[in-house]
């Protein structure tokens, strides 16, 4: 059964070691074997937490044959993205200047995760400050996409998509301010939960240094797994207020419940910008599969795109113009260039255009609101292109414009600050395919429910072995 363990999700490892079948121990060793063997061919872990690892499953096992009473994660280990704080580890961000910062302490997602028995087994890969959609930091160099080498596996949280792409990890951390996790999950083929805002606790800082209102309100943290379940899980895990970070909201797991049919508001084609075939028939394929689960689906578009991409972009650029002279000095050629490029095509505005376009996305707030409540589920693409060639993203003005066009649902949603689930749904040229599942403020829930109803027809794809 070992040999087999890396192959298993978080959930049925957990049972399997609350059960006696296998010890914490085995579980880990056997996911360390997995990172040496798989790490030199898509170079997605940077550090591995080997020694701290094996002497937290050396406990659980200990408290399991005392008798104690196991968490629900008891013995699975998890990786984590370089920008979220494990003690004893240094958070770098990918970046020369930070690799000595070593946490005193966890991130409350990390916390919370060790507190209900789960391992942090290593760290993994991400572009410079997390600024890029394709992962490649200057502390570790580039991560490659296990389905095809020539494409970006994505970004930020790119090294987490292809650690549990390939079964070493059953559970990651990763953070998402317009896709990070989504769309690492989508080139991946695995699931990822983006949470509303305020749902998770976060640690919006670097060092001492806290961050502003962009950066407060875009970025949250959220889970990668290979299963709905495994997400639904790790949202009743990670959910709740911390007293380090005052904006979460102690809302339900689950809301009111819904009468059938629930209505699925199908965003196939957002702003009417263009949707590449395989992603249109990724999207039709799901919606099929919610159809035949009872759901009543129709073709539906978001409001104000244009606008909301525009505020999006003018707020965060903004905002780094006040901070280009330090984060210059931090950044490498390819991460200067994507903030480049990025002010280019969205600059700067001045204090009364910034205070403005804070009252545009209260509108855009409201305006998704009663979308949302004519339609508890959208459903749409992650990215409306396939992944793109490895450093697509720096090559040019139009090859931004089309990196930001294509992931235009994600960064809407972390705009509006709704909930996502993305999910994959199958296989087209060899490459992952899948779509994202929104909903309202606080109701992951109805998110989680037709992610599986979307699992359950359609299957899950990962891990699989890199392909050469």
């Amino acid at each position: 059964m070992q040999a087999e363990l890396w192959k298993l999700t978080a959930s049925e490892l957990a049972a399997a070691i609350a059960r006696g079948e296998v010890s914490a121990r085995e579980v880990v060793d056997a996911h360390l074997d997995r990172i040496a063997r798989v790490t030199p061919a898509v170079n997605a872990v940077t550090t591995v937490l080997e020694d701290s690892a094996r002497k937290a499953a050396e406990e659980v096992d200990r408290r399991r044959s005392a008798g104690a009473t196991l968490g629900p994660l008891a013995g699975v280990p998890f990786t984590v993205k370089e920008n979220i704080d494990v003690a004893g580890s240094a958070t770098t961000h990918g970046v020369r200047a930070l690799r000595h910062a070593v946490a005193p302490t966890d991130a409350p997602v990390v916390q919370r995760l060790r507190a209900a028995g789960a391992i942090p087994i290593a760290r993994t890969n991400l572009p410079d400050m997390s600024l890029r959609l394709h992962t490649q930091s200057q502390l570790y160099g580039e991560t490659v996409n296990p389905w095809d080498r020539s494409r970006t596996p994505g970004g930020s949280s790119g090294g987490e998509g292809v650690a549990l792409a390939t079964g070493m990890s059953p559970l990651g951390l990763g953070n998402d301010a317009g896709g990070s996790v989504r769309i690492p999950a989508l080139l991946g083929g695995v699931a990822a939960l983006k949470p509303s805002y305020g749902r998770f606790p976060g640690d919006r800082c670097v060092g001492p240094r806290d961050l502003t209102l962009a950066s407060q309100l875009f970025p949250v943290d959220g889970p990668l797994a290979r299963s709905v379940a495994d997400l639904r899980l790790a949202l009743g895990i990670l959910a709740g207020p911390d007293p380090r970070d005052p904006r979460v909201v102690p809302a339900p797991l689950e809301g009111p419940p819904l009468a059938p049919p629930i209505r699925v508001g199908v965003v196939a084609d957002p702003g009417g910008l263009g949707v590449d075939a395989d992603t249109r028939a990724a999207i039709d394929t799901a919606a099929a599969a919610l159809r035949d689960a009872g759901y009543a689906v129709e073709a539906v578009d978001v409001p104000r795109l244009a606008e909301t991409m525009d505020a999006y972009g003018h707020l965060i650029m903004t905002e780094f113009s006040l901070v280009w002279p330090m984060l210059e000095r931090l950044l490498e050629a390819e991460g200067r260039r994507y903030i480049e490029l990025s002010m280019a095509r969205c600059g700067p505005v001045d204090l009364a255009a910034y205070v403005r376009l804070t009252a545009v996305r209260q509108g855009l707030q409201r305006d998704w609101a009663e979308l949302l409540v004519r339609y508890p589920i959208l459903l749409g693409p992650v990215l409306t292109e396939q992944a793109m060639p490895a450093g697509f993203d720096v090559q040019g003005l139009e090859e931004h414009a089309r990196v930001s066009v294509a992931m235009r649902l994600c960064s809407a949603t972390s705009f509006i600050g709704v909930p996502a689930v993305a999910v994959p749904t199958g296989i087209a040229g060899g490459l992952p395919q899948g779509v994202q599942l929104i909903g309202s403020f606080y109701r992951e829930d109805l998110c989680l429910d037709a992610a599986a109803a979307i699992e359950a027809r359609l299957g899950t794809l990962a891990p699989i072995e890199p392909r050469p």
